[in-house]
């Protein structure tokens, strides 16, 4: 009997582990999906191993991509995105998004988004449920939760980040997951505010940073302090 429960638990603990596995391939705006998976979303190196980055002063921490996308979006200042996960976004962790506007003589198809070029738009913080367990927007589901693209950010063509971190290890240094992507996209019907902090990837988060090495079993929901920059609304 205790051969049999200690393999069942086994087993549970690796379908944890698959599951909170996730990647990001398809942008949706204002509720409509690019055409296929990494059309306009560059294509991650965890496509098949779908493994997340521990390390969040690795270079990968920027896009995670192992190629240019093909296409571009075009995606109205003002608009609701999201993107498509491959498997339930399960484990505890905010999900953020961010923009990089390309520079002038650049194409946004083949630039790597290097240098203090990056700015938050949005971020999510954790609330108690009924149970009175700590749980976050969009945990569960196949699709990461709603970001707004301010509507005073200026025309032009960005890549646009998203990362969800998994915090269900974080009590350790390094084992924080993040599972990002970026799309290719170009902005229009925009306005003339000045977006910022701007910050780089890597860069912006350090190993020790409290919302990256925290317990949360330990701690108040409105304790969490999410990593990286303010969050610029417009």
């Amino acid at each position: 009997m205790h051969f049999l429960t200690s393999n069942i638990l086994l087993l549970a603990a690796a379908l944890f582990r698959i599951l909170s596995k996730d990647t990001f391939p398809r942008l949706v705006v204002n509720g409509k999906a690019e055409d296929k998976d990494w059309s306009v979303t560059r294509m991650t190196k965890n496509a098949q191993s779908k493994q997340g980055i521990e390390n969040p002063t690795n270079a990968d921490i920027r896009c995670y991509s192992s190629q240019f996308a093909a296409n571009v979006a075009t995606v109205p200042a003002g608009s609701t995105v999201h993107y498509v996960s491959t498997q339930q976004i399960n484990h505890p962790g905010p999900t953020q998004f961010y923009l990089a506007k390309v520079p002038e003589g650049s194409s946004v198809t083949k630039w790597d988004g290097a240098g203090a070029v990056w700015f938050k738009f949005h971020t999510e913080m954790p609330t108690v449920d009924k149970n009175k367990q700590m749980t976050w927007p969009g945990q569960n589901l196949y699709i990461t939760t709603n970001a707004t693209i301010p509507a005073s950010t200026p025309n032009g063509d960005y890549l646009l980040r998203v990362e969800h971190i998994a915090l269900h290890q974080a009590s350790q240094v390094n084992k924080a997951q993040f599972y990002l992507s970026c799309s290719q996209i170009t902005i229009t019907g925009g306005g003339s505010g000045t977006p910022g902090p701007l910050v780089a990837l890597p860069g912006a988060y350090k190993s020790n940073d409290p919302g990256i090495l925290v317990n949360l079993y330990s701690m108040q929901p409105d304790a969490y302090q999410p990593p990286g920059p303010p969050v610029w609304s417009g």
